[in-house]
């Protein structure tokens, strides 16, 4: 079991959230170039719809992201994302009071954007690393920050890096960032290991084994690998068809402390969270 078993909350705009049981985050892309799902859900109606799906099969927090970073995605600017966002956040949580939403986005001005719409929690891939005003703009809204391992640029994001040891390098980048945002006045922060970002497959499985190591179980992990190639690329198959396979990774990462799942198939890692909680 793991060592990872303090109880941790997040205050959401006020809202005091308990980790006590393993969260689900659903993933919702607005983006039409998304590796998996691009295009499905990029209007109004069809996001809302998904939106309720979401919830509806367990998830407490959606993830709203206007941008794919998967490999040769389009870049846009900050003011495209917000274009793309419209009055997605409002909508959502008008139809839904009770989620947390959570946007995915490396921009300070979105995420500006995005705090004055009402969302809950600031999803970076970034780690503060492509938009300098990032922390401080974590610091002022006071929002719980997902902190993610990635490479230093835009550019070099999906590069390839072979790590001497891939879980000292994770801590040492969480060490460092950690502290830079506290010194800032950031209250909480959730720690993303960033599977699928140029990591090898040996580094990432080595991840998986090792997840209670990664932050040294002081702040809460989430982990994101729904539909990663990692995972669907050794068995020769396509993203939609490893279920099994992702939730079997699933128990394992729930098993070594994890508190929060990002996925995209929301009914069956509630199912897989179950499991873990009876077997407790």
């Amino acid at each position: 079991m793991s060592s990872n078993s303090q109880i941790h909350s997040l205050n959401c705009n006020g809202r005091l959230v308990q980790l006590d049981t393993p969260k689900i985050m659903g993933i919702l892309n607005l983006t039409p170039d998304s590796f998996s799902d691009g295009g499905k859900f990029n209007n109004e109606s069809s996001a809302l719809k998904q939106a309720e799906k979401l919830l509806k099969d367990g998830a407490e927090i959606i993830d709203i992201g206007p941008q794919s970073t998967r490999p040769n995605a389009e870049f846009l600017s900050s003011g495209e994302e917000v274009g793309r966002i419209g009055n997605m956040i409002s909508q959502i949580k008008k139809e839904f009071p009770d989620v947390l939403v959570s946007l995915d986005t490396f921009y300070a001005e979105t995420v500006k954007f995005g705090f004055n719409e009402g969302i809950d929690i600031i999803n970076d891939i970034s780690g503060g690393q492509y938009d300098d005003k990032m922390f401080d703009t974590v610091a002022e809204t006071k929002l719980p920050y997902i902190l993610m391992h990635i490479n230093p640029s835009y550019e070099t994001m999906h590069h390839k890096i072979r790590f001497e040891d891939i879980t000292l390098e994770v801590n040492r980048y969480f060490s460092e960032k950690v502290n830079i945002l506290l010194k800032k006045g950031a209250n909480d922060i959730i720690l993303d290991p960033g599977f699928g970002f140029g990591k090898t497959v040996e580094d990432q499985m080595k991840m998986i084994n090792e997840v209670e190591y990664l932050g040294f179980g002081r702040l809460p992990l989430l982990i994101g690998i729904s539909r990663k190639s990692f995972i669907y690329k050794p068995l020769g198959k396509s993203p939609l068809d490893i279920n099994d396979e992702t939730q079997k990774l699933h128990l394992k990462v729930l098993e070594r402390g994890t508190k929060i799942l990002r996925v995209h198939d929301v009914a069956e890692a509630k199912d897989t969270i179950t499991r873990f909680l009876r077997k407790k």
